[in-house]
């Protein structure tokens, strides 16, 4: 998105485990697609006594790929940071091998249920170990805290790893594109609130689950909230303009988008129009959903 410092290359090998840093290893999913970019970038923090971040889709290849990249070592923890489909299922096959437990916020959004335009909530995960805000979770030479970050999903955590002083952002930011935020479990005021909060944080580089990493935090997370900021700009021109419903206003705003993604992209506009209802600066004839009409205060 313009004004958004995206990068677009990333520098991997499907099934292959890329080392990262002194404690960071890779293995991405062979899942890629439009809300994937190049895949699920499976996190392995640690040597010896490890932990896993996001281990992945439903895909045999990709267990297989992790398992073989910690042969010899130890599993002691899996972490989750959200319940999409790209992101927790594959826990269930590595906790039968390595006995392992998971480790999450909660199940997916508490119940609430949408549209889903993504890869679709897993409804089957719920973690053995509950992770709340702040709390810390370390293994053997690693210390993450975990960041309750809702917004993409009520479930989103992001957690920092204190010895290399970098942060696993999961879907909340990520290296490639903006985030969809879909409701009733995403939340635009709980997502912006969370970038804000991320912003002022002292990590010095991100590491999405789908895109490479991201220098300079603060400054690209700050782009991320004045995009957001403008697209309710955008949104709020369209009501002045006696354009009141939601697809209507995804083909003008979304025009150079490609029409595959027009979809996500009015889960986005619901969320930010949810927003600005919340916030006094619009109205709505009746329920809160894509089928309502909306008007400017």
């Amino acid at each position: 998105m313009a004004g958004i410092p995206f990068k677009r290359e990333l520098d991997f090998t499907y099934g292959v485990c890329d080392t990262l840093s002194p404690l960071i290893r890779r293995v991405v999913a062979n899942n890629p697609g439009p809300f994937t970019f190049y895949g699920t970038g499976t996190y392995i923090v640690g040597r010896g006594e490890v932990a896993v971040v996001d281990a992945g889709p439903d895909l045999t290849p990709h267990v297989e790929a992790l398992l073989g990249a910690i042969k010899g070592e130890t599993v002691s923890h899996l972490l989750v940071t959200h319940t999409h489909r790209d992101h927790s299922p594959a826990v269930r096959y590595m906790q039968e091998i390595t006995g392992a437990k998971s480790y999450g916020f909660g199940p997916h959004g508490g119940g609430r249920t949408g549209e889903e335009v993504e890869e679709g909530a897993d409804r089957d995960f719920a973690p053995d170990i509950f992770v709340g805000d702040g709390d810390v979770i370390s293994g053997s030479g690693w210390t993450l805290e975990a960041i309750h970050t809702p917004g993409h999903t009520s479930n989103h955590l992001c957690f920092a790893l204190e010895e290399e002083q970098v942060l696993f952002s999961g879907d909340h930011v990520m290296g490639w594109s903006t985030t969809v935020v879909s409701p009733p479990d995403g939340s635009m005021a709980d997502y912006l609130a969370s970038c804000r909060r991320l912003a002022g944080r002292a990590e010095i580089r991100l590491w999405p689950t789908h895109g490479p990493a991201i220098e300079s935090p603060g400054t690209f997370i700050a782009a991320l909230i004045n995009h957001r900021e403008a697209r309710e700009v955008q949104i709020g021109k369209c009501l002045d303009d006696g354009i009141s419903r939601i697809p209507e206003m995804v083909r003008l705003i979304y025009a150079d988008v490609d029409p595959v993604l027009h979809a996500a992209a009015a889960r986005s506009v619901l969320a930010h129009l949810i927003h600005m209802v919340e916030t006094g600066r619009a109205t709505c004839d009746g329920e809160l959903d894509g089928d309502s009409e909306f008007a400017p205060v």
